[in-house]
């Protein structure tokens, strides 16, 4: 008999063990089986609640978005007017939480994957939308009508930066929220 209770529990481990997995890995060359042993439950089960490795990574990446978009909303609700809120986005987007290990690994490797699962993309898309959505918003009063051309340069430069800091090319004395912050100034 199931024990009642266990089923959230068990998928948040296996969440966080298929998080692991690709981290070390460094690559979707994992399976089931190898999620399964770190979260310490049967393959059998970890296929009874994700159905596939597919959905069961992009379920991690859904977990590594939801603390994002926790983190996003957390920093704009203690931000007072449009431009603390915008530098609050390029805060939690570029924060130390964003530059853990493990969700560097899985960033990385979700980039790529979402080149060939139509599930991943959509993901991605709506982190998109979502971003540049909550950049214009903020920027338009700030800049009227260039808000979205402001929008996708910051979110570029956000995407750019990760990348270069997630991989070890970006000086370490550079501060990628300054230079962000440094392009917004510029182009107000």
């Amino acid at each position: 008999m199931p024990k009642v209770g266990m089923e959230p529990i068990r998928r948040r481990s296996l969440v966080e063990a298929a998080i692991s997995a690709i981290h070390a890995r460094g690559s979707l060359d994992i399976t089931i089986r190898d999620i399964a042993l770190r979260a310490g439950v049967s393959q059998g089960l970890a296929h009874h609640y994700f159905g596939s490795k597919d959905a069961l990574i992009v379920s991690a990446m859904r977990h590594l978005l939801s603390e994002y978009g926790r983190q996003v909303r957390r920093a704009m609700a203690a931000a007072r007017g449009p431009r603390e809120r915008v530098s609050a986005i390029i805060g939690a987007s570029l924060g130390p939480d964003q530059f853990k290990p493990e969700t560097v690994s899985v960033w990385l490797v979700f980039y790529v994957h979402a080149q060939e699962s139509s599930e991943a993309h959509t993901l991605l898309s709506v982190y998109a939308r979502r971003l540049a959505s909550n950049l214009i918003h903020n920027l338009r009063p700030l800049v009227g009508e260039r808000a979205p051309l402001v929008a996708e340069g910051i979110a570029s430069l956000i995407d750019g930066l990760y990348i270069r800091k997630a991989l070890g090319s970006l000086d370490e004395t550079a501060d990628a929220v300054a230079l962000v912050e440094d392009y917004v100034d510029g182009r107000m």
